[in-house]
């Protein structure tokens, strides 16, 4: 059985990852930060789902250069281009 830090941390991993990959589609200027801030976490908790934790990261920082992409090519913060 997994240790309540451990799991806690395999938790944050997760939910990094679910947050990550939501925010390439919507919301990215919420999600991101927050991909970010939960796979630091998993980290910290020494997850045994670490590769999940860092994808996690990869796609929040991800998120927030679509965010930044669309907002210099568009003038937007949205995907249509109105």
């Amino acid at each position: 059985m997994r240790s309540g830090r451990n799991a806690k941390g395999d938790e944050y991993a997760v939910a990094s990852f679910i947050t990550g990959l939501a925010g390439l589609l919507v919301f990215n200027l919420f999600l991101g930060p927050c991909a970010i801030a939960f796979g630091s976490l998993a980290l910290l908790r020494a997850t045994t789902r670490r590769g999940r934790a860092l994808f996690g990261i990869a796609l929040g920082v991800a998120d927030l250069v679509v965010l930044t992409v669309l907002v210099t090519i568009n003038g937007t913060i949205s995907w249509s281009g109105r």
